[in-house]
Protein backbone atom coordinates (compact mmCIF):
# COMPACT_ATOMS: atom_id res chain seq x y z
CA UNK A 1 0.00 0.00 0.00
CA UNK A 2 1.19 3.76 -1.05
CA UNK A 3 0.53 6.15 1.54
CA UNK A 4 0.83 9.76 1.78
CA UNK A 5 1.01 12.21 4.33
CA UNK A 6 -0.70 10.83 7.45
CA UNK A 7 -0.81 7.72 6.19
CA UNK A 8 -3.65 7.95 3.58
CA UNK A 9 -3.69 5.66 1.22
CA UNK A 10 -3.35 6.52 -2.28
CA UNK A 11 -2.76 2.88 -4.11
CA UNK A 12 -2.95 -0.35 -3.10
CA UNK A 13 -2.50 -4.12 -4.23
CA UNK A 14 -4.10 -7.18 -2.91
CA UNK A 15 -1.86 -10.27 -2.98
CA UNK A 16 -1.69 -13.39 -0.55
CA UNK A 17 0.78 -12.59 2.28
CA UNK A 18 3.53 -15.16 0.67
CA UNK A 19 3.95 -12.67 -1.75
CA UNK A 20 7.02 -10.57 -1.50
CA UNK A 21 6.15 -6.98 -1.31
CA UNK A 22 9.37 -6.28 -3.70
CA UNK A 23 7.34 -7.84 -6.38
CA UNK A 24 4.25 -5.77 -5.98
CA UNK A 25 6.07 -2.67 -6.45
CA UNK A 26 4.56 -1.37 -10.15
CA UNK A 27 1.73 -2.75 -9.83
CA UNK A 28 0.99 -0.90 -6.26
CA UNK A 29 2.18 2.24 -8.51
CA UNK A 30 0.09 1.85 -11.56
CA UNK A 31 -2.71 1.13 -8.77
CA UNK A 32 -2.32 5.11 -7.66
CA UNK A 33 -6.06 6.90 -8.19
CA UNK A 34 -4.97 10.62 -7.36
CA UNK A 35 -3.79 12.50 -9.97
CA UNK A 36 0.13 13.36 -8.82
CA UNK A 37 2.30 15.44 -10.81
CA UNK A 38 4.53 14.31 -12.98
CA UNK A 39 8.16 13.98 -11.38
CA UNK A 40 10.43 16.39 -13.13
CA UNK A 41 13.90 17.51 -12.34
CA UNK A 42 12.81 20.65 -10.73
CA UNK A 43 10.21 19.15 -8.67
CA UNK A 44 11.45 15.52 -8.37
CA UNK A 45 8.92 12.55 -6.19
CA UNK A 46 11.08 10.20 -3.82
CA UNK A 47 9.39 7.19 -2.63
CA UNK A 48 10.20 6.29 1.15
CA UNK A 49 11.11 2.03 1.08
CA UNK A 50 12.60 -0.22 3.51
CA UNK A 51 15.21 -2.42 3.27
CA UNK A 52 12.82 -5.37 1.84
CA UNK A 53 12.58 -3.18 -1.11
CA UNK A 54 16.33 -3.09 -1.79
CA UNK A 55 16.61 -4.69 -4.90
CA UNK A 56 17.82 -3.59 -8.17
CA UNK A 57 14.40 -4.15 -10.10
CA UNK A 58 12.82 -1.96 -7.45
CA UNK A 59 15.38 0.71 -8.54
CA UNK A 60 14.65 0.23 -12.30
CA UNK A 61 10.77 0.10 -11.84
CA UNK A 62 10.90 3.32 -9.55
CA UNK A 63 13.54 5.26 -12.74
CA UNK A 64 10.48 4.17 -14.97
CA UNK A 65 8.18 5.96 -13.33
CA UNK A 66 10.48 9.28 -12.70
CA UNK A 67 10.60 8.45 -8.91
CA UNK A 68 13.82 8.69 -6.64
CA UNK A 69 13.82 5.34 -4.30
CA UNK A 70 14.41 6.50 -0.57
CA UNK A 71 15.96 3.08 1.00
CA UNK A 72 17.66 2.30 3.60
CA UNK A 73 20.20 -0.21 3.17
CA UNK A 74 20.22 -3.60 4.73
CA UNK A 75 22.07 -3.70 8.11
CA UNK A 76 22.02 0.32 8.53
CA UNK A 77 19.37 0.01 11.04
CA UNK A 78 20.87 -2.53 13.10
CA UNK A 79 24.08 -1.03 13.28
CA UNK A 80 22.19 2.26 14.42
CA UNK A 81 20.36 0.52 17.04
CA UNK A 82 23.46 -1.08 19.03
CA UNK A 83 25.67 2.08 18.30
CA UNK A 84 22.96 4.39 19.31
CA UNK A 85 21.40 4.46 23.09
CA UNK A 86 17.55 4.72 23.01
CA UNK A 87 17.31 4.90 18.73
CA UNK A 88 14.14 3.10 17.52
CA UNK A 89 13.66 1.77 13.93
CA UNK A 90 11.69 3.91 11.42
CA UNK A 91 8.83 2.53 10.37
CA UNK A 92 6.11 4.06 7.63
CA UNK A 93 2.72 4.52 8.94
CA UNK A 94 1.42 1.74 7.01
CA UNK A 95 3.93 -1.07 8.69
CA UNK A 96 3.12 0.56 12.06
CA UNK A 97 -0.41 0.20 11.68
CA UNK A 98 -0.08 -3.26 10.77
CA UNK A 99 1.58 -4.31 13.16
CA UNK A 100 -0.75 -3.68 15.92
CA UNK A 101 -1.84 -5.89 18.00
CA UNK A 102 -5.33 -6.42 18.21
Amino acid sequence: MLTEGHGVPIGAVIEGANRHDMRLVRATIESIIIDRPKPTEAHPQGMCLDKGYDYDEVYAILQEFGLTAHVRPRGEEAQAIKREAGFKARRWVVENTQSQDP
